[in-house]
């Protein structure tokens, strides 16, 4: 698949045939994430991979499983109708999503600095550079035939995964991640477009 073709096929999916992803796929999706741009030049990320679903369960134990539509509409923070009709979509199927795919990635990245009170912008570095990688394996993914989805942890989500999967304290989870063989049909959520000739500046402003 041509980049480009790959960059403009990449959307989330959040429903998978039960086609398994054969192990030297992923290996190659996340050999392509360590290709990423790293701001310390060690790529000390993890990437633990879970396919048996009885770990999986356990893995999204903390993930909301009974979240609605009418839980979206209640977000006053969201106003217009486009980002809307995503969240009323996507929202109630934060657990299936993951729970259905053919595996869930789990990224670990080294707690160097406190990401969530960061003395300065340089303190987000290490989080910038595994969200490259992130970005790397999902478009990997994409150019393999599969889809992905990913969901940031919340609440004890971390803590209920680290348990399942016994993986250190000093690290933590920019998200999981969904993979899998998009169902026929799989729905693809309307974006915004942005305006390329309004969002553009040369030079200036």
């Amino acid at each position: 698949m041509d980049f480009y073709e790959a960059i403009s096929r990449r959307s989330s999916v959040r429903d998978f045939t039960d086609e398994a992803v054969p192990r030297e796929v992923i290996e190659r999706i996340i050999g392509a994430a360590y290709k990423a741009p790293t701001n310390d030049h060690f790529r000390d990320w993890h990437f633990i991979v879970v396919t048996d679903k009885a770990i999986m369960r356990e893995v999204l134990e903390g993930v909301p499983k009974a979240l609605t539509v009418q839980d979206v509409d209640r977000m006053t923070f969201i106003s217009d109708p486009v980002q809307k009709r995503a969240y009323q979509y996507a929202v109630p199927k934060q657990y299936s999503m993951l729970m259905d795919a053919a595996a869930v990635i789990i990224p670990l990245m080294k707690k160097k600095v406190d990401v969530l009170h960061p003395a300065d912008l340089s303190h987000l570095n290490c989080f910038a550079s595994v969200w490259c990688s992130i970005e790397n394996l999902w478009l990997a993914a994409t150019a393999e035939g599969y889809g992905c989805n990913l969901r940031i942890p919340c609440g004890d989500e971390e803590a209920k995964a680290r348990a399942a999967t016994g993986f250190p304290e000093e690290y933590m989870i920019p998200c999981f991640i969904g993979i899998g063989r998009p169902a026929e049909g799989a729905v693809r959520t309307k974006q915004l477009v942005p305006d390329i000739e309004k969002q553009l500046h040369w030079q200036k402003f």
